[in-house]
C-alpha cells in the first residue's frame, strides 16, 4: 500500500487489506474503512494524515470459507509479513497505536480477548495502544450492548490522544 502522507504520529494495525484496498492500493477504502473513519470522527484526509496504516499481512487473504467476511490469514502468512510491522514501528516510533480487530490485537500485544481489551489502554515501548473491534459488517461483536459501551470508551481514548499528535 502506498501512503502519500508523511509524518504520521499514529499507527493503525489491521488484519489484512480487503478487495477494495487491493484494487485501489490504499488502506481502509471499503465500507469498513468508512465505518472506522466515522467512529474516529475523522474525514478521509485527516485520517490518512494522522494514521500510518499497517496490517498483519499485506495481501488480501481471500473470502472466508463460510462466505462471510475475509479469511483469517494463516500463521505462516502472518509470520511472512511480521518483519514489516516490526520495521514500521521501529522507524515511525508512534505515540499512539490503534489495533483493529482481534488478530491485530493478538499479534501486537498477545492479548487473547477482544472483549477484555476494548475500552482499555495499554503501553508498548512508550506508545499508548488502544484496541478497537473490526468495523466490518461481518462482525457480530457490536450486537452486545456492553461491547458498544466498550467501543465508546475506546474511541474516547483515541480521540483524547489525537490533539497531541497534531503538529504544533
Amino acid at each position: 500500500m502506498v501512503e502519500e502522507y508523511a509524518g504520521q504520529r499514529a499507527y493503525l494495525l489491521g488484519q489484512a487489506p480487503g478487495i477494495v484496498e487491493g484494487a485501489e492500493r490504499r488502506p481502509w477504502r471499503g465500507r469498513a474503512g468508512q465505518t472506522l473513519r466515522r467512529w474516529l470522527e475523522l474525514d478521509e484526509d485527516a485520517f490518512y494524515a494522522t494514521f500510518y496504516c499497517g496490517a498483519v499481512t499485506r495481501c488480501y487473504p481471500g473470502r472466508a470459507p463460510s462466505g462471510r467476511g475475509d479469511r483469517t490469514p494463516s500463521q505462516a502468512e502472518q509470520q511472512l509479513c511480521a518483519f514489516w510491522q516490526e520495521w514500521e514501528l521501529r522507524l515511525l516510533r508512534p505515540s499512539l497505536i490503534v489495533t483493529v480487530g482481534g488478530l491485530a490485537l493478538r499479534r501486537l500485544l498477545g492479548e487473547p480477548s477482544l472483549t477484555g481489551s476494548v475500552g482499555a489502554r495499554f503501553e508498548l515501548d512508550g506508545a499508548t495502544v488502544v484496541p478497537l473491534p473490526h468495523p466490518s459488517g461481518a462482525s457480530g461483536w457490536l450486537n452486545e450492548p456492553a461491547n458498544r459501551a466498550r467501543l465508546a470508551q475506546a474511541l474516547g481514548h483515541v480521540r483524547d490522544a489525537l490533539p497531541a499528535l497534531r503538529p504544533s
